[in-house]
């Protein structure tokens, strides 16, 4: 891609919109191949910690963005909708070269609509689930961008069936993350002692208050019931058992903490904005649905997803997703790999068993691990170059276009 079209620099401008951690790499692995294209470049809007390591101007807090269910953005909605349009009339008067919204499709959709409206170029960066639910959303996305990056091969295809312009560019975390992870190297990282007579049970309760709220009380009595199935298993190796919490922020770490002293019986240590680290130098992982499930399956660990949200949510949810599996791994896989355990199955017994099943079925370990590389190796598109060459396209397209009117 050229660096100029009609002696000017492609890219001066980029605005990003991003709405968590998973979005915050995301956005920070796309603006990272823009900057080393043009340096230059200025970008703003909503970012994270790794994008303003890069000298992204975030013009309000990410954590503000960050909600779940229907509840919470219904409780924050006056604030939402005034940092919206706050950043509507930024990038209206201050247009970029380009628009990305990066997931956060609630808060970003409806942004890029009225952008694209007013003339700014717009791509959106993780496709919605339109495929699993609301399908008629693909209507609006029509109209609100301009380019679909997706992440995943099988939203691809959707797309192109409702003429939506749309590039595969897979994800950052597959080329990031080797095929084979030393979880002794990450677990001397996190001062753990290692000992092959220690099993290292991770724990993610989630990224959201909301999240933390919901889970990880019930995680922790799972993590005493495993303890308790762990010392009472005959005929088999018996564990000692650790637990290592990941915490994604200092407001998270804070409420972890307060839960944990709950349970002063168990053997965790929390740590903080340290979740790789934490899920590689574990056996296993009991974690949150979300998109952290990729990164843990990329690092081949065998996981038990788990989630809750409040009785409302869950019951106008379950009615409006059509598709089969809510975790990564299965979706990818089309069939289930690894144990879901929903609202009233997510109980502290269900997910004992299920990750004390690990530790006893050695072979299907194994297996799942086979079918981890697959999926990995599928995954690997250069995806930080790839959507940045789909980005810089659309600009240079547009502009030729301009030019020749």
């Amino acid at each position: 891609m050229s660096k100029a079209v009609g002696g000017n620099s492609l890219l001066t401008r980029v605005g990003i919109v991003v709405g968590e951690t998973s979005g915050d790499i995301l956005g920070a692995g796309l603006m990272a191949e823009l900057q080393r294209r043009y340096p230059n470049c200025i970008f703003e809007g909503v970012g994270g910690p790794r994008m303003t390591a890069l000298g992204f101007k975030s013009l309000h807090d990410m954590e503000r963005l960050a909600v779940m269910g229907l509840i919470d953005p219904l409780k924050r909605l006056p604030e939402l909708l005034s940092i919206r349009k706050q950043l509507c009339q930024h990038f209206i008067q201050n247009p970029p070269d380009i628009f990305v919204g990066v997931d956060a499709p609630d808060f970003n959709l409806t942004l890029e609509e009225k952008l694209r409206k007013a003339g700014v170029l717009t791509a959106h960066y993780v496709s919605p689930s339109v495929w699993a639910w609301r399908q008629g959303r693909v209507k609006k996305i029509a109209r609100a961008v301009d380019l679909m990056l997706t992440l995943f091969p099988f939203e691809e295809q959707f797309y192109r069936d409702h003429n939506v312009r749309v590039v595969c560019v897979g994800h950052t975390l597959a080329d990031e993350i080797p095929l084979d992870v030393d979880r002794i190297a990450a677990q001397k990282t996190l001062c753990l002692p290692v000992s092959n007579a220690v099993k290292t049970i991770a724990i993610l309760p989630g990224s959201r208050a909301g999240e933390v709220s919901q889970l990880c009380e019930t995680f922790f009595h799972s993590a005493l019931q495993l303890m308790a199935i762990n010392s009472a298993q005959l005929n088999a190796d018996v564990f000692t058992l650790r637990f290592v919490v990941a915490a994604a922020n200092e407001k998270r770490k804070s409420q972890i903490e307060s839960i944990a002293t709950k349970f002063p019986q168990l053997p965790l240590t929390v740590f903080l904005k340290q979740s790789h680290e934490v899920m590689a130098s574990a056996d296993i992982v009991l974690m949150a649905s979300g998109t952290t499930t990729l990164e843990a399956m990329l690092l081949k660990k065998p996981m038990v997803i788990a989630y809750k949200m409040g009785a409302f949510s869950w019951w106008v949810l379950s009615r409006l997703v059509k598709s089969a599996y809510v975790g990564l791994p299965n979706l990818l896989a089309k069939r289930l790999l690894v144990p879901e355990l929903l609202q009233r199955e997510a109980t502290a017994e269900n997910i004992a068993n299920a990750l004390n099943e690990y530790l006893v079925n050695v072979n299907s370990v194994k297996t799942l691990l086979v079918e981890f590389d697959k999926i990995h190796l599928s995954l690997r598109k250069n995806a930080d170059k790839a959507s940045a060459d789909a980005v810089c396209t659309l600009v240079a397209t547009k502009r030729d276009k301009n030019t020749n009117a």
